[in-house]
């Protein structure tokens, strides 16, 4: 059982829940009054939020971090800012990782030419290199980086490290530059919903099975967004810290901004057992503590699950999707018809249904939800002396690290893996974002990764070519695998994970094990960072500012980008009405990836398995600003009979307007953009085709919106549904002076050019744009243009002041 409460709750020393209408209770509980704003001070969360506020003010967040971390899709660009920015070197631990372009067959030679960089960069600047293959970015931060009571700020969305008793946060790379020119990570007061765990999860149900669960229950109806998930209650206590470390990193999929867990002796075993024992300190909510909101969650009525195409939310009970597979699945086709309209693809999943059972082609366990130690040992309990059998399905197996690898070596578990026909390959998070085992055309892959959004496996629906992923615990794949492919629960083997649970209780104490990993018992994981030792090079505070950074030819610097001008034309370049659209979609990962650290070269891929004609229509209305920029606005309007006609109409409306002083760029509508990864290249491209601004209803992530702010465009939001189509123009005059005043109601005009097709009927149709709430910093990194030329600009003025 999951229930949501409808309002805010106390929880009284940790175990007593009082919701928000029974608030008299709680002086009755605890004998004291109930006090909401004082009440909320009583939560872990707060506590860490306040101990790196580097401002006295609460309710607006100024957060310096303990630690950050960045992987080959973004540490480049990153560092490229940073650099541009003056940074000299590097003031808090930086680790670099390569975990996602580590196969350097794509591209040629770039991806290693990233890593090379990154080599130098942590020479140059002080940093901390992870090698490809050594391990995935957020098992290394587990394992040697997070602790009680830390911040970590990482380039990937999925930095969660709550488990261990860090609040980790997921954000662009501009929020990782300000860190490195030592400013501040400015953000509001955020709320804190409890997630209160009851009870302990039954054999065959793993990590990814309540985390799917919970997903399923909060993301649709926005519970968690933008808040932290504070784990809570008793159901802690029944669940290893690798077992947790499961369920928090999948927190991202909530779209919450971060999370943090109540600590215990086994998170210190953890901690101690990775060397790292004085990183650990209890974290309990007060004796009262106030809660925004609370999900309650009965562990042991959670059953195997799974996540249908095209989102982690997409969730049932595999018992439940078993019943009735062909009316399901005929509704995720359905789902593929609306998201491939405009292509020729010929999808299908109702053929996977045959004679009642579900067969899927691909089985995948990896990455920093799948590839960890518990999960791994007890995928291989279930296919010991089994076959994966020589017909279509396959299974492919990453270890999230070195480490964990050479132990499951150690005991045996590879082996069996292996003899049941998986592949082994080493850390990697190519699957998670389709740069590795991208299924076939019309293929069902199971996996236990972190997302199955549409086309992130690899897919190309504009070469026709649209394969499905599912998410699924590794016990439950490791079940389906042991029957052939026929999808398959892991309670099936409940018996099975029983008895090699009593195997291994033999082998160690059972004081200690009672009451731990009720999922099933395993032989205790045995930590040797060897591999870390001699590999991984150790820069902090060691910077040598003499090296040199090593540049490969697909290594380019920012283009230059200019300042916002007080009045804009915005071309619209794109309109998507679709319910969501993901930064996968804004740019897509996988092979596209090889160009992360060419901005120009990256931007060709801009929207392309969405909108592909995205591209040269914003190159085009770039091309009229650059025409602009080079003589006037009448050479501009010359090259474009549309521009000419909208020009016309700006005049109409506002007579005043100095024409060669209004700046052209392109603008993309999204009724809900950016949900997903935390690459900011899914903001710059546009920016570097010219973007200036978004329009959407609402933001799906803090760190999307952010990520527009940072690279200069403006975040404007709508309230009513929008009147413009692809071709049309807005005009928003005094644009900077609405930054600057009320950003509630920012007047602006839609101009169509040939009314004939204008879906109004008029040429020209006033609207109502708005922003919410941008710090200071924000608002002049928008009018600079970027984070870099604010960061120029104001170094300029600290060396003029000096």
């Amino acid at each position: 059982m999951i229930k949501l409460f409808e309002h805010g709750a106390w929880l009284i020393r940790g175990t007593q829940i009082v919701p928000e209408e029974d608030k008299e209770k709680v002086q009755a509980v605890c004998g004291k009054q109930a006090d909401k704003e004082e009440d909320r001070k009583g939560t872990i969360a707060y506590s860490i939020l306040k101990a790196h506020n580097t401002s006295d003010d609460m309710s607006h967040l100024k957060i310096r971090f303990d630690a950050m971390t960045s992987h080959d899709i973004t540490f480049v660009g990153i560092i490229q800012t940073a650099k541009a920015s003056g940074m000299e070197k590097f003031p808090l631990p930086y680790v670099l990782t390569n975990c996602h372009n580590s196969l350097c067959a794509v591209g040629g030679t770039i991806n290693e030419d990233d890593h090379v960089f990154g080599l130098s960069a942590a020479k140059k600047y002080g940093g901390i290199y992870v090698p490809p293959h050594l391990a995935v970015i957020h098992q290394y931060m587990r394992e040697t980086m997070a602790g009680c009571g830390k911040m970590i700020l990482g380039s990937d969305s999925h930095t969660r490290y709550g488990a261990i008793g860090t609040m980790a946060v997921g954000e662009g790379g501009g929020e990782l530059v300000k860190q490195l020119l030592c400013d501040t990570y400015d953000v509001a007061y955020p709320g804190v919903v409890a997630i209160y765990l009851d009870g302990k999860p039954n054999p065959g149900v793993g990590p990814q099975d309540i985390a799917l669960a919970i997903i399923g229950a909060v993301f649709k109806n926005g519970y968690v967004k933008n808040k932290v998930m504070e784990f809570v209650g008793p159901g802690v206590a029944s669940m290893t810290t690798d077992y947790r470390n499961g369920i928090d990193v999948m927190t991202t999929e909530t779209t919450c901004l971060s999370s943090i867990w109540r600590t215990d002796e086994d998170t210190k075993a953890y901690l101690t057992q990775h060397g790292r024992a004085e990183e650990y300190r209890e974290l309990n909510p007060a004796d009262v503590a106030y809660y925004d909101g609370l999900v309650y969650v009965d562990l042991s009525t959670v059953k195997p699950m799974i996540a249908l195409p095209f989102h982690p939310s997409n969730a049932y009970e595999i018992d439940e999707f078993l019943a009735n597979p062909a009316d399901i699945l005929r509704e995720v086709e359905k789902s593929a018809e609306a998201l491939t309209e405009n292509t020729t693809v010929d999808f299908h999943l109702t053929d996977k249904v045959v004679d009642g059972k579900v067969q899927v082609e691909q089985g995948i366990i990896a990455g920093c939800a799948g590839g960890g130690y518990s999960n791994l040992m007890q995928a291989a309990q279930i296919l010991k002396g089994r076959s994966i059998g020589n017909g279509a399905f396959t299974l492919a197996v990453y270890p999230s690290s070195q480490p964990v690898f050479m132990d499951l070596v150690q005991k045996g578990a590879i082996s069996t893996l292996m003899a049941a026909g998986s592949t082994v390959k080493t850390a990697f998070c190519g699957p998670c974002f389709g740069a590795g085992d991208t299924p076939a055309n019309n293929c069902l892959s199971i996996r236990h990764a972190t997302r199955n959004f549409p086309n992130r496996e690899g897919s190309k629906p504009g070469a026709g070519q649209l394969s499905a992923v599912a998410l699924m615990d590794a016990r439950s794949i490791a079940a389906t695998a042991a029957n052939g492919g026929v999808l398959t629960s892991a309670e099936q083997f409940a018996d099975v994970l029983y008895e090699e649970g009593r195997k291994a209780d033999e082998a160690v104490d059972a004081v200690r094990m009672s009451g731990k990993a009720s999922a099933g018992i395993m032989p205790e994981y045995q930590y040797d960072d060897s591999a870390y030792r001699v590999r991984v090079y150790q820069g902090f505070q060691k910077a040598e500012p003499d090296s040199e950074l090593i540049y490969g030819p697909n290594i380019k610097d920012w283009p230059e980008m200019e300042a916002l001008s007080n009045n804009i034309l915005l071309r619209v370049c794109s309109r998507i009405m679709d319910k969501v659209t993901t930064t996968d979609e804004l740019i897509p990962s996988g092979e596209t990836s090889s160009y992360r650290s060419n901005p120009l070269g990256l931007a060709e891929f801009a929207l392309s398995r969405r909108d592909p004609a995205y591209v040269g229509k914003a190159k085009e209305a770039d091309r009229l600003e650059r025409a602009r920029l080079a003589a006037n606005m009448k050479e501009a309007a010359a090259l474009d009979d549309s521009l000419a006609a909208a020009l016309a109409q700006v005049q109409a409306v506002d007579p005043d307007a100095d024409l060669d002083c209004i700046e052209i760029g392109s603008v993309i509508y999204c009724v809900k953009p950016g949900d997903g990864s935390a690459r900011e290249q899914a903001a710059s491209c546009q920016r570097v085709l010219g973007g200036l601004a978004n329009i959407c209803s609402e933001y799906a992530t803090k760190r999307y919106r952010s990520n527009v702010m940072n690279w200069g465009m403006l975040p404007f939001q709508m309230k009513e549904e929008p009147c413009f189509e692809v071709g049309d123009y807005i005009y928003v005059p005094n644009v900077k002076a609405a930054l600057d005043g009320d950003r509630s109601d920012i007047k602006a005009y839609v101009i169509r050019p040939d009314v004939v097709s204008g879906g109004c009927g008029t040429a020209v149709q006033e609207i109502s744009l708005y922003i919410a709430d941008m710090t200071e910093n924000e608002i002049e990194i928008v009018k600079a243009g970027c984070l870099i030329n604010f960061n120029r600009n104001r170094m300029k003025t600290m060396h003029t002041n000096a």
